[in-house]
């Protein structure tokens, strides 16, 4: 099993493509769709590197993963699944909580389905899935929204935005349905994984300017990660990150990413001019 990177500067987010090198089996976890919000453009830039290197090494994309419903950054599934149709788009069951939540923040009229029918398939907690010679378990990790997940193929776990490398903690929980607590006992699921397990991070956001790294072990991180090792009490975990959650500023992609996002990664239905738009909710104080 081979791992290829790419790390997205503007939004700090690692895509991964897992591959076979003998029989070519593939899948993509976590792409992005570069999106300017000053012109409300999207580039394909990020989408083509992926394409690009599957076509290099000739290998079959099987399935398109989402750990959850970004808020950082638009998801570049959909227009994957143009270049390979045969991939198909997964997430994790429990999308259908983010849909409702975001459902009423957005106004969304009856065409918004919140049943998770947007996406190719729906992964149970557990289950396993496979793409050829590739076997996925989806291990359920809410808590940064309830709809996250962690993908475990072979030693290999991508936590999304569950765990990021030791120095930078875990995600944030302030989201619409995010829990703190949830995300504690997630990360203890984690936590039972043997200490040899590989850790593939979602973001890397280069504390103090260091050099990018995105992979770890759970044992680093149940003996280093600053924000909760395996000594840290439940209660000690959840003041600290509710505390620190509320000093956060909202992501700068916050509402163009999660109504694109929850929608399976597809864009609104152009309108009578032929031109798609995204909403965005006013909040006076």
């Amino acid at each position: 099993m081979q791992i290829k990177s790419w790390f997205d500067k503007d939004t700090s987010t690692l895509t991964y493509c897992v591959y076979d090198k003998t029989t070519k089996d593939a899948i993509v976890i976590d792409s992005v769709w570069d999106y300017d919000p000053a012109s409300g453009s999207l580039r394909m830039t990020s989408v083509h590197q992926v394409a690009d290197f599957i076509r290099s090494e000739d290998l079959k994309l099987h399935f398109i993963l989402e750990t959850h419903a970004h808020a950082d950054h638009i998801t570049g599934a959909q227009p994957l699944k143009k270049l390979f149709p045969n991939a198909k788009v997964a997430m994790g069951q429990r999308i259908t909580e983010v849909q409702k939540a975001f459902k009423g923040i957005f106004n969304f009229g009856d065409h918004f389905a919140v049943d998770g029918r947007q996406f190719d398939l729906l992964l149970a907690d557990g289950s396993e899935t496979k793409a050829g010679a590739l076997t996925i378990k989806t291990i359920f990790t809410p808590g940064h929204t309830p709809a996250c997940v962690s993908y475990l193929i072979g030693d290999a776990l991508f936590t999304g935005d569950a765990l990021f490398m030791p120095d930078s903690g875990t995600g944030r929980c302030d989201f619409p349905a995010g829990s703190a607590d949830a995300l504690f006992e997630s990360i203890q699921t984690l936590y039972r994984l043997p200490d040899s397990t590989r850790v593939f991070t979602g973001h890397d956001y280069q504390p103090n300017g260091r050099p990018l790294k995105f992979e770890t072990t759970i044992g680093e991180q149940k003996s280093s990660n600053i924000q909760i090792k395996s000594s840290t009490s439940k209660t000690d975990y959840v003041t600290f990150r509710n505390g620190r959650d509320k000093t956060l500023s909202a992501p700068k992609l916050l509402f163009p990413s999660i109504q694109v996002n929850a929608d399976g990664g597809h864009l609104p239905a152009p309108e009578s001019n032929g031109s798609c738009y995204l909403k965005m909710p006013i909040n006076e104080r």
